[in-house]
């Protein structure tokens, strides 16, 4: 852009030697023109019709060829159209002052014109800069990667000025380095690609760096260098470094690209910090979350460690102290009370594995085909150890169903929605456990639907979140992890677990796998219903 408006506001010495010779053909022509119509009587119109070739001149060339515009054409009017003609002596003294005048006129009013001109161009060069400015500023308000901000930034103002550009970022020892650099460009053939990594442009961004002032070729500091560098600055501190290589110019030329270069790098300050702010926010988002989930982790673990490890301390101190004083049957109930606390405890240890596999993105599935009836009848031999006084009823297809999936996993999903059934129903309450196949879509549907206290539409939702409990289920202990577990293992088989409202009252789960149905190769657990 600046390479353009150098063209445009500066013509150069090859411009200006064809603009003579056009101004000599002009005058001469309109000359021959005025004769050929017969207008050499009429001084005062002839002089008029003179004005125009310095007009145009002004206009279009600049002030020097409007000047040799207005001489040359006093000259061609006195050779031409004051007597005595053909000579460029006059008769009457009083066509000096009249040549005087004009010639007068015709300068101020090139200067006038030329000074509109220039007007025009430098209104056209600040709106370039700001279409430029612009162009980048929305550019970078759409990034939210640094590296990849900091490449937009050098490859933009190396653009805009048509010159190499490099950004210098500290790094985690505070040492300045080129964080990003533009390939040379057109405007800059002959320099290096990568410009800005050389010991004496790294020694001279740091200076600017420390210091927070704009050093180089332009500049008041440092001026003999071969770049511009101007410090990435917010009111807050100095972010980085931005710098140019220059050419060897006139002043104002530098001082023009100074100029766009501070605005270019204040722009560039402000995506930076607005980047790095945005960091530290995502980052003590982060760690909030973390320290909330650690919070919860350890609340729930050791409220729910405690009661089973009291039941199998106190039982376990029972036996080994009183043995003597028991009866067979005090003796089952204690080794009971000792099965059972640790079976709670493997739960929670499994969940919480379950849970870490998860988040760590380390699960892999041992996927094969597995009978639905099956698994639904190890869960069922896992659950009767604690639903004593539960009516669970179970409904299968006709045809035998398979899904392709891991079977440990999945019988995993079936056990804590089960459990949470048991948990959440009144004693002698009925869960129903209905498998559906559609084989138009050859999707497995599970429903586990119990007559408990229910879920409200709003938590519907959030109960499949990690340590999420509803304020109804708050006297029921639990860690709030075993839904999450689910809703994680049912998606990586690519399935979908929702929470819906039981006709009958209470809850009903339902999980949609993908399935595939096999002839009687398989075994499968006929309808009925199953007495835990």
């Amino acid at each position: 852009m600046s390479e353009r408006i150098k063209k445009e506001t500066l013509p150069s010495h090859g411009k200006r030697i064809p603009a003579y010779v056009w101004v000599t053909l002009g005058v001469t022509l309109l000359t021959l023109l005025l004769h050929a119509i017969g207008m050499s009587g009429d001084l005062v119109n002839v002089a008029l019709v003179y004005l125009f070739p310095v007009l145009v001149s002004a206009v279009y060339w600049g002030m020097g060829p409007a000047v040799y515009a207005a001489s040359f054409s006093v000259i061609m009017f006195d050779f031409f159209f004051v007597p005595p003609y053909l000579s460029f002596t006059v008769e009457d003294l009083r066509y000096l002052i009249s040549f005087v005048v004009y010639l007068a006129v015709a300068i101020l009013t090139a200067s006038l014109a030329g000074r509109l001109r220039q007007q025009l161009e430098m209104v056209k060069a600040r709106e370039a800069t700001t279409n430029s400015l612009y162009a980048l500023s929305r550019q970078m308000t759409a990034i939210t990667d640094l590296n990849t901000l900091l490449v937009n930034i050098a490859t933009q103002v190396s653009l805009t000025l048509g010159k190499p550009a490099a950004v210098y970022l500290p790094d985690g020892q505070g040492d300045l380095l080129v964080t990003s650099s533009s390939a040379s460009t057109p405007a800059s053939e002959g320099e290096k690609d990568g410009w800005g990594d050389g010991e004496s442009e790294i020694a001279i961004a740091k200076w600017v760096y420390h210091h927070g002032q704009v050093a180089g070729k332009g500049s008041s500091t440092l001026r003999e260098s071969l770049g511009l560098y101007v410090p990435l600055r917010t009111e807050e501190q100095v972010h980085g470094v931005l710098a140019v290589s220059m050419d060897a110019g006139e002043i104002h030329e530098q001082q023009e690209q100074l100029r766009l270069l501070e605005a270019c790098g204040g722009l560039a300050a402000g995506a930076i910090a607005r980047v790095k702010l945005a960091e530290e926010a995502r980052l003590a988002q982060i760690t909030a979350e973390s320290e909330r989930i650690r919070t919860a982790l350890l609340d729930s673990v050791s409220h729910e460690l405690r009661t089973p490890l009291t039941a199998i301390i106190g039982s376990a101190t029972g036996l080994l102290e009183n043995d003597t004083l028991f009866t067979p049957e005090d003796r089952r109930e204690l080794t009971g009370n000792i099965r059972d606390g640790a079976m709670r405890m493997n739960r929670l240890v499994t969940n919480l594995l379950g849970m870490v596999r998860l988040e760590s993105g380390m699960l892999q599935l041992n996927r094969k085909w597995c009978d639905v009836g099956d698994m639904i009848s190890v869960v069922l031999t896992q659950v009767r150890e604690f639903s004593p006084h539960r009516n669970i009823q179970v409904e299968l297809p006709d045809d035998p169903a398979f899904i392709y999936g891991d079977e440990v996993l999945l019988e995993q999903v079936l056990v804590n929605i089960v459990s949470n059934a048991i948990k959440y129903s009144p004693d002698e309450s009925q869960i129903v456990i209905t498998v559906a196949s559609d084989k138009s879509t050859d999707r497995l549907t599970i429903w586990v639907a119990d007559q408990g206290i229910g879920i409200p539409e709003a938590e519907r939702l959030r109960i499949f979140d990690k340590f999420y409990r509803s304020e109804s289920t708050q006297h029921v202990t639990g860690t709030g992890l075993g839904l999450a577990i689910c809703k994680g293992v049912v998606e990586v088989h690519g399935g979908t677990i929702v929470a819906e409202p039981n006709l009958g009252g209470g809850t009903r789960m339902r999980i949609e796998l993908p399935m595939e149905a096999h002839g009687s190769r398989f075994s499968y657990l006929e309808q009925g219903e199953v007495e835990v």
